[in-house]
């Protein structure tokens, strides 16, 4: 028998996955974070045609970060954040935000002021 056409798939690409699920803005960056090392329960996987379905735990690299998913659904479509974040569960402990590194800030006052003008020229006065 023929599975229902309205029923959702039991497997799914895995770059199409990550791509419906909003890790990645494009399927090819998704394509491309699969070939550049992407786990899949433990094992290295490269092809993005590789299928993944619920239960899956992924563990790959993004923006520096490394992110540890349980794919809990599979998706119909790309849609708004909101559901796509009910596609997996988040197992990576929240990692706290480096410190904004900001410039160190200069304490001089700038110019001096004419106040401070004329007791420096006093103070060369006194000098010659």
């Amino acid at each position: 028998m023929a599975a229902d056409p309205d029923s959702p798939p039991l497997k799914l690409r895995i770059d199409k996955w990550l791509w419906q699920a909003r890790f990645f803005k494009t399927r090819s960056l998704a394509a491309k974070a699969v070939s550049g090392g992407l786990r899949v329960n433990g094992t290295s996987v490269s092809k993005p045609a590789s299928a993944v379905g619920p239960g899956d735990v992924l563990t790959f690299t993004q923006a520096r970060a490394v992110r540890v998913i349980r794919i809990s659904a599979l998706g119909d479509r790309r849609g708004p954040a909101p559901e796509a974040q009910a596609l997996y569960e988040d197992l990576a402990p929240p990692q706290a935000d480096p410190p904004q590194a900001q410039a160190p800030r200069y304490d001089g006052g700038g110019r001096p002021t004419k106040r401070d003008r004329r007791m420096l020229d006093r103070s060369r006065d006194v000098l010659e």
